[in-house]
């Protein structure tokens, strides 16, 4: 269902999903020049659901912000705003009705993922950490701060990003794993990769939420 949700002053649109009796609540932080409607973010979403967590996927900027982005392209890397709004949307589901009480786990793709990571460094609320194609490097000192058991799934043939995702692994204090999808690129549109990297991310929040 379509929500609304008040990152401290502004609001972010959102699409909530809620199957009965969930275990847990994933958040969603895309993409640089994604949003909620990623069709990969939202098979992963729906495989979660299927394992009984409820999902929201959320838009980290206004419509005046992408249309902004979209000539500037500059909002989409300022990981200091995107974390903010990921922090605000883990408020918002530790709060709302449907998801009040349960336990929030993070799930970032591209420089997603880095406000994923940041967003979980400042709060005791994310219980765990999923990055897929992520770019974890780009949160900076805050890798040493996460305090949530943090997944990283890099495609194999991602070697760049594979590359910053092992250094910025050293950089996390906390239990991590990495899992590498063998043939996958960095948008895991590989026959059967995506579904991999869904059935990581659920056995990782199962393990952890």
């Amino acid at each position: 269902m379509a929500v609304s949700v008040d990152a401290w002053g502004v609001d972010l649109a959102a699409d909530l999903g809620v199957p009965s009796d969930p275990a847990g609540v994933v958040v969603f932080a895309h993409g640089s020049g994604s949003s909620r409607h990623s069709g990969r973010n939202r098979a992963v979403a729906e495989s979660l659901r299927r394992d009984g967590y409820a999902t929201l996927l959320l838009d980290l900027l206004t419509e005046r912000e992408e249309r902004e982005d979209r000539v500037t392209r500059r909002l989409r890397f300022d990981i200091g705003l995107l974390a903010e709004r990921v922090a605000a949307s883990v408020e918002w589901a530790s709060r709302a009705p449907a998801t009040r009480g349960l336990p929030i786990g993070l799930f970032g793709a591209s420089t997603g993922a880095a406000a994923a990571l940041v967003a979980a460094a400042g709060t005791y609320l994310v219980r765990a950490v999923v990055s897929r194609g992520g770019r974890p490097d780009l949160a900076g000192r805050a890798l040493g701060r996460v305090r949530a058991p943090t997944l990283l799934v890099v495609g194999g043939r991602d070697e760049e990003v594979l590359a910053l995702n092992r250094a910025a692994a050293e950089q996390l204090s906390v239990l991590w794993q990495m899992e590498v999808v063998e043939g996958a690129t960095h948008l895991f549109e590989e026959p059967g990769a995506l579904e991999e990297v869904a059935r990581l991310a659920g056995a990782w929040f199962r393990d952890f939420l």
